[in-house]
């Protein structure tokens, strides 16, 4: 018999054999140099829940990116590890001759180093301001190790970078063109001092992905909500796609759903009265959202394009037993706030015989880097015993970040669980 101290709610012990007894104790003890642990409790479970617990969503085989001057071909393509790539045509403010003449030139004499070299190679008579400007806030040029705010940052003389790596790329041909021609010098004897990289204050991930957005039509290098999907995935039982269907939301006791706002009308209706429309999308695709009135002036402070938000609603009948379905908002925070105060307890559910030091260090990382108030669990999973051993990380809460969930989410044997 292994017996470990417990909550006195719970089974605190459980009768396994001297070698179930040995793997146990050893992947306790990995766990907990993981994180400090101050609790422990060891629970049987069916196999059957077991395996619904450990159960996670199946990751895309095949992933999708955004755009790259070095991998991009004019329409969407295969780069060399078989994940497509956005094309460069598609992009606004691009067109067919600006791309067929940046893959033409990396073809014919390889990749581009770095934004210099693409500004220096690139044809101007196809490849102008524009398409520049597009090609950076779409993340074109992201390979570069450039931020893309920094492209609209400026030097002391009010110039942006994009404006004066233009005028470089420019002035560096022209002398590549005239030494080319001269009888006293080659294409050697070029050499024209390249623009400084400015600093630039960092656009917000919301203010970033929606330039992209314009540009592209979709997320692509992230979605605005990615820091949010615990919270979408786990709290909300509607998606904002199924706003529309009040027969259905009037089945709930509460209507709870979240997103990002990405349009907002703001109009009279014939009597006079204020009323709004907005548009709100999560993971799933978008709804829309249309209040009147009172109901109008209250949220309408929160709802602005581009907030991320967490509604909780009823929809009931006006009229007692009438047909006519009423959406009526009872609260409204951001996604920010739910995040900081609704995670109470996060809890990391890994197979025993997955445990390892690399395992441990990972797991050590990501929690020392992520602050919160959501208490950390590890339950340790024995399949053998059916049996669970849950450990409470001392003095140690953390944020649960995307890094987190993500890494979570990838191993075939670790799953989660909040509250």
């Amino acid at each position: 018999t292994v017996s470990f101290s417990g909550y006195p709610d719970q089974v605190s012990e459980v009768v396994v054999s001297d070698g179930q007894a040995a793997r146990l104790n050893v992947a306790m003890a990995r766990m907990s140099d993981a994180v400090r642990v101050s609790d422990v409790v060891v629970v049987g479970v069916r196999e059957g829940d077991a395996r619904a617990i450990m159960s996670q969503r199946q990751s895309m085989d095949i992933k999708t990116l955004g755009p790259d001057v070095n991998e991009s071909y004019r329409a969407f393509g295969v780069n060399e590890h078989g994940e497509i790539r956005f094309g460069l045509s598609a992009i606004k403010g691009m067109g067919t001759p600006a791309a067929d003449a940046i893959v033409a030139e990396r073809l014919k004499n390889g990749p581009y180093k770095n934004i210099f070299d693409f500004a220096e190679r690139v044809d101007f008579s196809n490849v102008n301001r524009k398409a520049f400007e597009s090609l950076a806030l779409s993340g074109g040029f992201d390979s570069f190790g450039i931020r893309r705010e920094q492209y609209f940052g400026k030097n002391s003389k009010g110039d942006t970078f994009l404006d004066t790596l233009v005028r470089y790329g420019q002035l560096y041909q022209q002398e590549q063109r005239e030494a080319a021609t001269s009888l006293f010098g080659g294409v050697e004897a070029v050499e024209i001092a390249t623009p400084p990289i400015p600093e630039a204050e960092s656009w917000s991930t919301i203010e970033r992905l929606n330039r992209e957005r314009e540009l592209v039509g979709i997320y692509l290098s992230a979605h605005p909500l990615d820091d949010y999907e615990i919270i979408l995935r786990n709290l909300c039982n509607t998606h904002c796609s199924e706003l529309g269907d009040k027969v259905e939301l009037a089945k709930k006791e509460d209507v709870v759903f979240g997103g990002i706002i990405t349009g907002v009308k703001s109009k009279f209706t014939k009597t006079g009265k204020p009323c709004g429309f907005v548009t709100i999308e999560d993971f799933e695709g978008s709804g829309e959202l249309a209040l009147f009135g009172e109901d109008w002036g209250n949220w309408r402070g929160i709802m602005v394009e581009g907030s991320t938000i967490f509604v909780t609603a009823k929809c009931v009948s006006r009229y007692g037993n009438s047909n006519y379905l009423d959406f009526k908002i009872s609260t409204v925070e951001y996604l920010q706030t739910v995040k900081e105060n609704r995670l109470e307890k996060f809890t990391i559910i890994v197979d025993s015989t997955v445990i390892d030091e690399t395992l441990v260090n990972d797991i050590k990382t990501l929690v020392e880097n992520d602050e919160g108030k959501a208490q950390l669990f590890l339950q340790i999973h024995d399949a053998e015993t059916k049996t669970n051993v849950l450990l409470r990380a001392q003095d140690r809460t953390v944020g649960v970040s995307r890094d987190l969930i993500q890494f979570v989410n990838d191993h075939p044997k670790m799953s989660y669980q909040i509250n």
